[in-house]
C-alpha cells in the first residue's frame, strides 16, 4: 500500500467534505447566528458526535482494525468476515442500549453537559429536544464507522472518507428546503442530522457489498476474539476519542458564557479542515499499514512508514497552522459574517481560531503517533496519556476561563493537545518503536522556515486585500481563495528553495 497515495485519497475526499461543510456552516451561521437556538443546536450536535468519535472511530479503529487485519492476512476473508459479524452484533447491542437510555435520561444528561443552561429554561428545553431528535445519528454513524474500518483494512479508503459528504449534503438540503417551512431552524437541522446518519449507513452498506463483504446479524456472543476486542477497545474508548472529549469539556464550560459555545464551534470547524484532511486521513491509512508490516515482522518498514507519516503530515500542517494564526479574522469574516453573524462574533471566533491554530500540529501528531501503539495492540498506554491530557484540559480550561473567558477554553484545549502529543512521541522513541531518521531531522526545520515565509506573505497580502473582504459573499470568498492559493504557491517555492521537499519527489510518491 502506498502510504502517501492512500492518504491523498482520504485527504482529498475529506477536503471535498470539509468544503461542503464550510458551505453548510455558512448557511447555518446565516440562519442561526450565535443566539439561544444556535447554542442549543451546537450542544445537541456535539453530544452524539462525541459518542461517535469515542465509541466508533476511537475504540473500534484502534482495536478492530489490527484484529481484522490479522484475520484477513492470517486466516483469509471468510474468517475476517465472521469476526466482523460478531463485532457488528456486539456494537449494535451496546448502541441500542445507550440510545434508549440517553433518550430517557436526556434532561438529566443535559444538566451535566450544559450546566450553564440551567439558568435559561428555554435554551435548556431546546437543547434537550434537539438532542433527542439527532441522538439516533450515533447508532447509524457508529455502524457506518465499523463498515468503513472493514474497507480501510482492505485498502479501500474512498467509501469511508466520502461518508461525511452525505451529512453535509443532507444538512444543506435541510437548510434550503426545510428551514423556510418552520419557525425553529434548529428543529429542521436536528431532523437533518438524524436523516444523514441513515443515508451514510446505507452508503457504506452498499460499499461493503461491492467489496464482497456482506455482514449478517448474529446474537451477540462473547467469543475469544470479542474478549480481545473488548480488552483493546475499552482503553481505546478514551484514548481514541481524546480530541472529542477535550472539545466536549470545553463546550460544557463554554455554556457558562453567552455565545461562547457558538464561537468555539465555528473556530473548531475551521481548524478541523486541516486536521481532517491531514491528521485523520494519515491516521486512518497508517494504522492498517503498520498492522500489516508488524505482523510480517517488517520493523524497518514500520519505522519508515512512521517517519514518512510525520514528515508528510507536518509538510501540510505547519503552513495550515501558520495561515490560521496569521489571518484568522479575515477567514472568519469572509466565511461567516453575514445575516445573524455580527462583527463582534467575528472578533471572538477569530481569537479562538488563532489559539486553536497553535495546537493544530499537536492535534495532527496525536493522530499520527497513536497508530504506533494501536498497531501493536497497546491501547492502555494511550489511555494513561489521554487521562493526563483530559486532566490538564479540565484544570487549565477552568482556571483560564476565569481570566480570559471563552479564550481560556481554547488555550486549555491547545495545551492538552501538546501534552498528549509529547507523551505519545517520547514513549514511542523510548521503546525503540520510533526513531526520527536523518531525512525527517533534516527536513522538519526547513518546513518550519518555509511556513514562516509563507506566513509573512499572507500577512502582507491580507493587509492589502482587507477592503475586498467586506464585499458580498461570492466576491469576498473569491478574494480569500486567491490569497490562499497565492500563499500555497509561495510556500511551494520556499519548500523547493530550502529543500524542505521537492515537487518531483512528491509527484513520484503520489503516482508510485
Amino acid at each position: 500500500m502506498n502510504l502517501v497515495r492512500s492518504a491523498a485519497t482520504v485527504g482529498g475526499t475529506t477536503m471535498l467534505s470539509r468544503i461542503l461543510g464550510f458551505f453548510r456552516d455558512m448557511l447555518v451561521a446565516s440562519a442561526l447566528g450565535t443566539g439561544p437556538i444556535a447554542d442549543a443546536f451546537f450542544v445537541a450536535f456535539r453530544f452524539p458526535n462525541m459518542f461517535r468519535s469515542i465509541f466508533a472511530e476511537g475504540a473500534f479503529n484502534s482495536a478492530f482494525v489490527p484484529l481484522f487485519s490479522g484475520h484477513l492476512e492470517g486466516s483469509g476473508k471468510a474468517a475476517a468476515r465472521h469476526f466482523a459479524e460478531d463485532a457488528l452484533s456486539g456494537l449494535l447491542f451496546v448502541l441500542l442500549v445507550l440510545t434508549i437510555l440517553a433518550e430517557i435520561f436526556m434532561p438529566w444528561l443535559m444538566w451535566l453537559f450544559a450546566p450553564g443552561y440551567g439558568d435559561d429554561p428555554e435554551k435548556l428545553a431546546l437543547a434537550i429536544e434537539f438532542t433527542r431528535i439527532n441522538f439516533p445519528y450515533l447508532l447509524f454513524i457508529s455502524l457506518t464507522a465499523l463498515q468503513a474500518a472493514i474497507l480501510n483494512s482492505m485498502g479501500r479508503f474512498f467509501p469511508g472518507a466520502a461518508a461525511p459528504v452525505m451529512l453535509n449534503i443532507t444538512m444543506i438540503g435541510a437548510i434550503w428546503f426545510v428551514v423556510p417551512l418552520t419557525e425553529n431552524p434548529g428543529l429542521a437541522l436536528s431532523y437533518g442530522v438524524a436523516a444523514a446518519g441513515v443515508i451514510q449507513f446505507i452508503w457504506l452498506l452498499i460499499s461493503c457489498w461491492r467489496a464482497g463483504i456482506v455482514l449478517r446479524l448474529r446474537w451477540p456472543r462473547l467469543t475469544p476474539d470479542m474478549r480481545q476486542l473488548v480488552r483493546l477497545g475499552v482503553p481505546g474508548i478514551i484514548s481514541g476519542g481524546i480530541g472529542q472529549l477535550n472539545l466536549t469539556i470545553g463546550t460544557m464550560i463554554a455554556t457558562l458564557q453567552a455565545g461562547a459555545v457558538s464561537w468555539l464551534y465555528y473556530a473548531d470547524r475551521i481548524y478541523q479542515l486541516p486536521l481532517g484532511v491531514i491528521g485523520i486521513a494519515m491516521g486512518v491509512v497508517l494504522l492498517p499499514d503498520l498492522s500489516r508490516r508488524l505482523r510480517a515482522d517488517d520493523k524497518g518498514g514500520a519505522s519508515w512508514s512512521q517517519n514518512r507519516a510525520i514528515e508528510f503530515s507536518m509538510l501540510l500542517t505547519l503552513p495550515a497552522a501558520m495561515a490560521l494564526a496569521v489571518i484568522p479574522h479575515d477567514i472568519i469574516q469572509v466565511l461567516f459574517q453575514r445575516g445573524a453573524f455580527l462583527d463582534s462574533d467575528t472578533q471572538a471566533t477569530a481569537l479562538a481560531l488563532m489559539i486553536y491554530a497553535i495546537g493544530l500540529p499537536a492535534f495532527v501528531l496525536n493522530k499520527v503517533f497513536s497508530p504506533g501503539f494501536f498497531a501493536r495492540q497497546d491501547t492502555k498506554t494511550p489511555l494513561r496519556f489521554a487521562a493526563i491530557s483530559i486532566a490538564v484540559n479540565i484544570v487549565s480550561s477552568f482556571v483560564l476561563f476565569q481570566f480570559f473567558a471563552f479564550a481560556g477554553i481554547a488555550m486549555g484545549t491547545t495545551l492538552a493537545a501538546w501534552v498528549n502529543a509529547g507523551q505519545l512521541g517520547i514513549t514511542l522513541w523510548r521503546r525503540g518503536d520510533f526513531t526520527p531518521d536523518a531525512q525527517l531531522i533534516r527536513r522538519l526545520p526547513l518546513i518550519l522556515v518555509s511556513a514562516a515565509g509563507m506566513g509573512l506573505a499572507l500577512y502582507a497580502g491580507a493587509a492589502f486585500l482587507a477592503p475586498y473582504f467586506a464585499l458580498h459573499a461570492l466576491a469576498s470568498i473569491s478574494v480569500l481563495a486567491g490569497l490562499v492559493v497565492g500563499g500555497m504557491i509561495v510556500y511551494g517555492v520556499f519548500c523547493e528553495m530550502t529543500g524542505a521537499t521537492r515537487f518531483a519527489e512528491m509527484r513520484r510518491a503520489l503516482l508510485r
